[in-house]
């Protein structure tokens, strides 16, 4: 009996309550865990399907940029001056490189990779999106081509991109005009629209090229490409082609910078030459140029320092930036003011003695012929260049008048060609000293303006459509330096319309032709000071010589030539129209330092025009 004291019953029930309890806690549990699991499965999976698809896709699948073909440039015969040529640069694509400097070190053995070309590519690397091509080397030559390829199996990243390089077949024949291009900087690209361009696109600099940059560019297309584990392009998904950018014809007749190039001969100045008619710009040269291939795809530093520093200043467009004294060229304009205020008349004498000394002033204001001109008249003021005619006349018309008749041929302010970065002349007044100088104006100031001297500045674009202006008796057309655009899908030409500006009115129409007949004797007479360039000439031809001072000389003192420094001489200049009688030519050309207009300016209007105007001398300048 005593064993079955310490015996103890199951109690099945109770247990069976605790299990069940305990299975739907499990249950409950496991549900929950279900529930949640559904939850997140239909969050990643329709809810946030997009984001993670994309995502996805991200790690096969890329957008590329697809450059467009940038429009080609030619002048008024159809010559070529700046294209696209085929070339190769090679690449590395940050995000499929490990590491970027070990991908560098094992490309070196391959080509040539300078300290420019590396300082280039780390600039670019920190403000470029991963995802894109940066260039290390541009210009591969097929060698180097080839010794990449072969290795691009162990190049994680690398590419070697193929690409349009613009080439301007002339070089620096045009180069201030038409311009380069070269890559975009920080500063432009946020002037820019960013889905046009990237820190690899090429951006107009100067000239033509930038100036139309919007029209030549055109319309930069995408494409989502697959890629394998090494960043090689697999299968071109889809894309979105780019629009080529526009054709441009320029008004330039090239022949004629041939021609003012060979003619100028090393020595610097400037050439603009305009179609009077509708201000089509023929010719706008400046000298020294520069190759403008050499600074395309990037620019070699040390090559744009030494240019960039260079005395002879080849970067500077001295065409629309250049500003000089207009010296003697101003003397027909100066002329019809006095005209058109009847201060003086065609047949009024003044008596040269070679020098002029205005009442209440002990200075004598010198002629440039030391013993003077004689009894002059307007004719011989202008064909001889008499200073002293122009300082008594100055006198009389006073400085404001002065001012108020020369403005509307357009000196003193910019002609607003279609370039970049024109400056305006300077045209002096009273109210402009007082304003600029703080100082008032002096009687002697009015009589050195009369002969182009003193605070009086051109540039050659303005000088050249002021000279347009006179020889069509006031009928202003604003300079253009475009023709027409072409459309290179349906090479269709959409012309350029002239621009006139408002007419120069005048008391008496006579008088354009009293001053532009003394202006054509300038060369046919025998006393012109242009008289040298007549021998065989075939058309008449209207001309003013000029010379501008680059320092002042003393009363009592002599301009010897020889024994200035070069830098110091006189700049010439000229400016002319021709045929005289129904003008299809204006010039206006300065070589500085060159010393007297007619004969170191005259000769290089002479070629041009020639060029121009004769068919056979047109034949022997293409050749």
């Amino acid at each position: 009996m005593a064993s079955f004291t310490n015996l103890t019953l199951k109690d099945h029930i109770r247990e069976s309550i605790v299990f069940n309890r305990r299975l739907m806690t499990i249950t409950l549990l496991s549900a929950c865990v279900i529930v949640v699991l559904i939850s997140r499965m239909f969050y990643l999976q329709i809810i946030n399907n997009d984001h993670y698809t994309t995502l996805s896709e991200n790690n096969r699948v890329t957008v590329q940029p697809i450059p467009a073909t940038r429009g080609l440039i030619y002048d008024r015969n159809g010559i070529l001056l700046a294209q696209n040529i085929p070339g190769f640069s090679l690449q590395i694509i940050p995000e499929r490189s490990k590491n970027i400097k070990q991908t560098i070190t094992a490309l070196e053995k391959l080509v040539s990779i300078s300290k420019e070309d590396k300082k280039r590519f780390y600039r670019k690397l920190r403000k470029q999106r991963s995802f894109l091509g940066i260039p290390i080397r541009y210009h591969l030559t097929d060698q180097e081509r080839a010794q990449v390829a072969v290795n691009l199996h162990k190049l994680a990243g690398v590419e070697i991109h193929a690409e349009l390089i613009r080439h301007y077949p002339l070089k620096d024949l045009a180069s201030h005009a038409v311009g380069y291009v070269s890559s975009i900087s920080e500063k432009e690209l946020k002037k820019v629209d960013v889905t046009n361009y990237t820190n690899n696109s090429r951006y107009g600099k100067i000239g033509i090229e930038k100036a139309y940059e919007k029209i030549l560019h055109g319309k930069m297309g995408v494409q989502r490409v697959e890629s394998n584990a090494y960043g090689r392009v697999i299968r071109v998904l889809d894309q979105t082609l780019p629009v080529p950018g526009k054709n441009i014809y320029l008004n330039l007749d090239i022949r004629l910078h041939k021609v003012a190039k060979e003619a100028f001969n090393g020595r610097k100045g400037a050439v603009v030459a305009i179609n009077p008619d509708n201000g089509a710009v023929l010719a706008l040269a400046s000298f020294p140029a520069f190759d403008p291939n050499l600074f395309v795809n990037v620019q070699d530093t040390r090559e744009y320092r030494s240019l960039e520093t260079s005395p002879a200043q080849p970067f500077f467009n001295r065409a629309i930036r250049g500003r000089y004294p207009p010296g003697s060229t101003i003397k027909p304009f100066i002329g019809l003011a006095g005209l058109e205020t009847y201060i003086t008349s065609e047949n009024e004498i003044v008596n040269c003695k070679g020098s002029y000394q205005p009442k209440n002033d002990p200075r004598k204001y010198r002629d440039w012929k030391k013993h003077g001109h004689g009894k002059t008249d307007l004719e011989k003021s202008i064909v001889e260049s008499c200073d002293v005619y122009y300082y008594i006349l100055a006198e009389k018309l006073k400085i404001d008048r002065i001012t108020s008749y020369l403005a509307p041929f357009g000196f003193g302010a910019k002609t607003n060609i279609d370039l970049r970065g024109e400056r305006a002349g300077l045209l002096p007044s009273r109210q402009w000293k007082l304003k600029e100088r703080r100082l008032p104006w002096f009687p002697g100031e009015t009589l050195i303006s009369g002969i182009g001297q003193g605070f009086n500045l051109i540039t050659p674009v303005q000088l050249a459509s002021s000279t347009a202006t006179l020889s069509v008796k006031g009928q202003r057309q604003q300079p253009r330096m475009v023709y027409a655009t072409e459309d290179p899908d349906i090479a269709i030409k959409e012309v350029m319309p002239p621009r006139a500006l408002a007419p120069i009115s005048i008391v008496d129409e006579q008088h354009w032709d009293k001053v532009n007949k003394s202006m054509e004797n300038v060369v046919h007479s025998i006393y012109g000071t242009a008289r040298s360039i007549r021998p065989g000439i075939k058309y008449k031809m209207a001309a003013k010589t000029g010379t501008a001072q680059v320092f002042g000389i003393a009363e009592d003192e002599e301009y010897e030539e020889d024994k200035v420094s070069h830098k110091l001489r006189d700049h010439a200049l000229f400016i002319a129209f021709a045929p005289a009688e129904k003008p299809e030519i204006a010039l206006a050309i300065i070589v500085e330092n060159g010393g007297h207009g007619g004969s170191a300016a005259g000769p290089i209007a002479r070629k041009i025009i020639d060029t121009y105007l004769l068919p056979m001398a047109k034949i022997h300048a293409a050749q």
